[in-house]
């Protein structure tokens, strides 16, 4: 398989909370923008468990629709919390249930990656010159 029918078959969904003010996804659109200006980038999508459109079922749904067949779920928030460890392992479970041709991973909260971290302890210490 070339790289590039292999980046078509993969795509990455950045998960997050989602709000009831649609500026709340600023940051999460900024990521994916950011991924998307980097050469041979994945797709990218968002999805959302509450409040905002797509839900992430209806993401990988669309995802595997287009031929999509590995998917890594990266959500977007500062630390495993009940949502992370709750909610979303019940809607991967019924994702891949109802996707059995997708292999569809799940990364660590992306504000407990040791990257994440460090740039954002950059960023505190900045904040004071």
């Amino acid at each position: 398989m070339s790289d590039a029918a292999s980046q078509d078959s993969a795509a990455v969904v950045l998960f997050g909370h989602g709000a009831r003010d649609p500026e709340w996804a600023g940051p999460m659109r900024r990521i994916r923008a950011c991924m998307l200006a980097q050469p041979g980038a994945p797709r990218v999508e968002l999805a959302f468990l509450e409040f905002m459109q797509p839900r992430l079922p209806e993401a990988i749904a669309a995802l595997a629709a287009t031929g999509v067949r590995r998917i890594a779920v990266v959500p977007i928030f500062l630390a495993q919390n009940g949502h992370l460890k709750r909610d979303l392992p019940a809607l991967l479970d019924e994702a891949r249930a109802a996707h059995p041709a997708c292999e569809i991973s799940l990364a660590v909260a992306a504000g407990e990656a040791d990257t994440v971290i460090a740039a954002m302890a950059g960023y505190a210490r900045a904040c004071v010159g």
